[in-house]
């Protein structure tokens, strides 16, 4: 991957994280994102109950660096095969962060569902932040948009 900067990312390996998968990679040379899977206690399964939400654990802690934050996003296939959703997405896990990273899944279908473990079920993305304050003004920059909200633009 000529050009791109690699960033190390220190990860804290915990007890039911199973080494037979390995740490998450890049599937793809234009991938931005890395497959995260579950990692189950005594690798057993896990059930998301319809209308449910639950933490699904991966069995690892990260050290995000400074000026960063991890975005944690569905996997489109998982999206499209199952109706098992990241509610929260993207959800963010922040620079200073040091516990076990877990996913937020929420079934919103009618059948319970079973995550096996080693699953893949989200994806995970270092994006870079910017820490900003607000400043109190009496107008701001006039645009030809303006105040023109959802459906601002009509349909077509």
């Amino acid at each position: 991957m000529s050009g791109i900067e690699i960033l190390k990312i220190k990860t804290k390996v915990l007890d039911h994280f199973d080494p037979d998968f390995g740490f998450p990679k890049f599937e793809s040379i234009g991938a931005s994102g890395v497959d995260v899977r579950a990692m189950l206690p005594q690798k057993n399964e896990l059930c998301v109950s319809s209308g449910k939400r639950i933490l699904v654990p991966t069995g690892l802690s990260i050290e995000i660096p400074p000026g960063f934050e991890v975005q944690i996003r569905p996997r489109s296939g998982l999206s499209l095969k199952t109706d098992l959703l990241i509610p929260n997405s993207p959800g963010t896990i922040d620079a200073d962060y040091r516990g076990e990273v877990k996913i937020l899944i929420f079934n919103c279908g009618e059948e319970d569902y079973q995550i096996q473990h080693g699953d893949r079920i989200a994806q995970m993305v270092l994006c870079p932040i910017f820490q900003f304050e607000f400043i109190s003004v009496h107008d701001l920059e006039k645009t030809s948009r303006g105040d023109g909200g959802f459906g601002h633009t009509g349909v077509q």
